[in-house]
């Protein structure tokens, strides 16, 4: 018995009846295919910087990204009017992600704590000796 997330997965499933294995239970073989998506989240993991916009519900630090945001616009303003499009909406682009990673600040990503420790390993040989 399986989820139905991994149904598609089961390619053939075999009882052995006969089989001894010192229990009152049948042994079990399934082909199972493995499918990974490691590519997609490693390349979502390194790319991209979060801000941290919790911040923004302080006041003084919601002050201080308007008054940035504003005097960088203004310099902006005072750029030539016959540049081209593409490049003022970088521009524009940049100058909002570089106010806002020195007003906001980046958010600091959790560490996972590595679940299988000495504790899990000493409890898997104790199972085998037994």
């Amino acid at each position: 018995m399986i989820d139905r997330r991994w149904l598609s997965s089961v390619l053939d499933v075999r009882s052995f009846r006969g089989a001894d294995c010192d229990a009152h239970h049948y042994l079990v073989i399934a082909k199972v295919r493995e499918r990974l998506a490691v590519g997609k989240q490693a390349a979502q993991r390194f790319d991209r910087q979060r801000l941290n916009l919790r911040k923004l519900n302080e006041p003084e630090v919601r002050e201080q990204y308007q008054i940035e945001i504003t005097n960088r616009f203004t310099a902006l303003e005072n750029l030539k009017d016959d540049e081209d499009i593409n490049r003022t909406l970088e521009n524009i682009k940049e100058n909002i992600q570089t106010s806002a990673k020195e007003s906001l600040g980046l958010q600091e990503l959790k560490q996972n704590k590595h679940w299988f420790d000495e504790e899990c390993l000493g409890f898997f040989g104790s199972k085998e000796a037994d």
